[in-house]
């Protein structure tokens, strides 16, 4: 057995932004400034932009304004950065139609979630991604957990069957766990990349093995981000550790409340009219709108 580990390839890159779903003031997806956000999230540093996911409000959008949001961000963003959309649902044939779709439009992965509400047991699940991974196996694939969304969690041991699937190739851990990557590390090998879905577990993430992040935050703080990343890989342990704790107060104000109100709060704070979340979320409310612009501001100055 070797005494080092064996990296992971990084098939997205490592700073992926799940981009909010701008509205103007009608209440319909604002294309024009999707575009011009997702330009400017990887003017920012951001190696890719996530379409349609939990920050994208994906329950509420038709799959014909996903569709048309994945056409105006892969046009605006080029051929050259990657662009990942959100095609997951509780129903497989459903999943299956959207990853399909996803792909005709350009798509560089899809981005698909642990089914929601129905609540399989893992042979359920895996039967799930394995449907999706063969109506699409040119397209790579981040499976996507997050628990305290969908009420199922999608087992290492799962995730391990379903690396036969050529296309599995990545994995977005938003349980709030570590460990969820050790185990991960442990059961499927280097060769799934696994992505922080927790902007304030990137840090601890990397250390045992994940290769970057699908955040939030680096809508605010894109080149703070890919800076921490960028200090621990290139072993500056301590400069890293610094932009972690310097960058703790904005990651807890984006989570106060539920994603994605808190970022777009921040968005319009700063600048950027994305509009409100669409029922039945709704916008921050004032005490925590006036918290965060307090963050903010302090971030400014350093």
């Amino acid at each position: 057995m070797s005494s080092l580990a064996e990296l992971s390839p990084t098939p997205f890159g490592r700073l992926l932004t799940a981009m909010v779903t701008p509205f103007d003031e009608s209440g319909y997806v604002d294309l024009a400034l999707a575009g011009r956000l997702a330009r400017h999230l990887v003017d920012q540093g951001s190696d890719g932009i996530v379409v349609c996911g939990t920050t994208g409000e994906s329950p509420t959008l038709t799959w014909d304004e996903q569709h048309q949001l994945l056409e105006a961000v892969r046009k605006a963003v080029g051929s050259g950065v990657k662009v990942l959309a959100g095609t997951g649902s509780n129903s497989t044939a459903e999943a299956v139609e959207a990853t399909v779709a996803a792909e005709a439009a350009g798509a560089d992965g899809a981005l698909v979630v642990v089914p929601y509400y129905n609540k399989p047991p893992q042979d359920g699940l895996e039967c799930h991604f394995r449907s999706i991974a063969a109506a699409t196996p040119n397209l790579p694939l981040m499976l996507y957990n997050i628990p305290g969304r969908t009420g199922c969690s999608l087992a290492p041991s799962t995730v391990a069957n379903l690396m036969e699937c050529s296309n599995v190739v990545s994995f977005k851990a938003a349980s709030g766990s570590t460990d969820e990557v050790s185990q991960l590390r442990l059961q499927c090998g280097p060769k799934l990349a696994v992505y922080s879905g927790d902007d304030a577990l990137l840090l601890p993430m990397l250390s045992v093995g994940a290769v970057g992040v699908v955040s939030v935050a680096s809508h605010i703080v894109g080149t703070r981000l890919k800076a921490m990343i960028e200090a621990y890989l290139s072993g500056q342990g301590a400069l890293a550790l610094a932009y972690h704790e310097q960058l703790q107060p904005l990651f807890k104000a984006l989570f106060a409340t539920t994603n994605p109100i808190p970022v777009k709060a921040a968005l319009e704070l700063t600048g950027w009219p994305v509009g409100p979340p669409r029922s039945p979320l709704i916008p921050l409310n004032n005490s925590m709108k006036q918290t965060l612009s307090q963050i903010l501001a302090s971030l400014h100055q350093t």
